[in-house]
């Protein structure tokens, strides 16, 4: 009976031990946790402290850009007319042809330009490919850097390899195929003119090809057009098969037989025309549907359109000497056998012509079509006879 009683005993004592040991590790979690706390207190305080320090060094240094995201936003200096008036860096965009004709009809309505503002011809350079003469008129823009732009049409697949001191260098525009005679030529023109348009310093719009070249230097061809009270766009009524008989009668009541003109491809316009050509959808559809096949649109759209809108703003002849005195449906191509002294001056004074409605001699200021072989002769010639190079 001791013996059992003792055991209880000993359970009794067995158990007061473990629940003495039990309260002691109860005791011991407590103290640690504090440390613990205090630890943490003091590892979030110096987190805080780091990131806050951290914050304002990124800020510092940040573009603008990011500022607004870390939370000390400077502000923007306000707009000024500069965006409106600065010309795109450059000619490549995504913008499509009815976005970019859209985009080129823009015009100010109010009278003069509230900023310095030097006038610039623009020169649209209308080709398939290469431009074989570009040596020639890289000697005629030389030196008067800022009065003129560059435009290239040249087919899709088509890429220059110009280096980067030409005028010519990425001055390749969005472009689409265009076929002689069909209205993707025109098409071409209206892009050319609507890219060109862009640049508000572009006062004159002058279509050039790539067999063309320019026959005065460049301070009188820019003088010629600044000077001038009329755009140069050739419009004549030719009553026989080649004009009016090209004539279709679903063009009323938009253009009656009476208004169909003829005229050359080759143009030189102010602004007010060019605005007025890219913005056009009265006239377009007509031609675009009813002028073919054997129409050759290219003739007929813009001389018929501006002797209707714009009459009294036509000189009626275009600056661009061709000779048609060979016969068939192209004009004589000149090689470098016919580079001569004498012809180049024959081209430069052998016609009489109103300018400004007054007599002059100086009828034209570019001359077509030649060859990539009268390109030596006429670097040679180009000095003594044409006033440049």
């Amino acid at each position: 009976m001791q013996a059992r009683v003792a055991s209880m005993e000993d359970v009794k004592e067995a158990r007061q031990a473990a629940a003495a040991a039990q309260g002691q590790g109860r005791v011991l979690p407590t103290g640690m946790l504090k440390v613990f706390l205090g630890f943490l207190l003091l590892g979030v305080g110096l987190s805080a402290a780091g990131m806050y320090m951290a914050r304002h060094a990124v800020a510092a240094s940040a573009p603008a850009l990011f500022r607004p995201c870390l939370g000390v936003a400077e502000e923007e200096p306000p707009e000024g007319l500069e965006r409106w008036t600065r010309p795109p860096a450059r000619v490549e965009h995504a913008m499509t042809d009815e976005e970019l004709l859209w985009r080129a009809s823009f015009a100010p309505r109010a009278r003069g330009y509230p900023f310095p503002r030097v006038p610039k011809l623009a020169f649209m350079f209308l080709t398939r490919g290469p431009l074989p003469l570009a040596p020639l008129w890289e000697r005629f823009f030389r030196g008067h850097e800022g009065r003129y732009s560059i435009y290239v049409h040249a087919l899709p697949s088509y890429r220059a390899n110009f280096t980067s001191d030409s005028v010519f260098y990425q001055r390749q525009i969005p472009s689409k195929v265009a076929e002689w005679g069909q209205m993707t030529m025109c098409d071409a023109e209206r892009r050319l003119l609507a890219n060109a348009l862009l640049d508000i310093s572009n006062e004159w719009f002058v279509l050039v090809s790539e067999s063309c070249i320019p026959i005065f230097d460049f301070n009188t061809t820019y003088q010629y057009f600044q000077n001038s009270s009329k755009s140069f766009v050739m419009v004549f009524d030719d009553p026989g098969p080649y004009g009016r008989g090209r004539y279709n009668w679903n063009m009323t009541p938009e253009v009656e037989l009476e208004q169909w003109r003829k005229g050359s491809q080759w143009f030189e316009v102010d602004r007010e025309l060019a605005i007025a050509i890219v913005k056009d959808t009265v006239y377009y559809p007509k031609f675009k549907e009813f002028c073919r096949p054997h129409c050759y649109v290219d003739e007929h759209y813009f001389p018929t359109m501006l002797a209707i809108e714009a009459p009294h703003s036509l000189a009626n002849r275009s600056v661009t000497w061709v000779d048609w005195s060979r016969g068939g449906a192209h004009p004589a191509t000149f090689g470098r056998g016919d580079i001569t002294e004498e012809f180049l001056r024959r081209v430069r004074e052998g016609r009489t012509c109103l300018y400004n409605n007054q007599n002059s001699t100086m009828c034209f200021l570019f001359a077509r079509k030649f060859s990539p072989s009268a390109l030596q002769p006429l670097l040679e010639l180009a000095p003594a006879v044409l006033g440049y190079g």
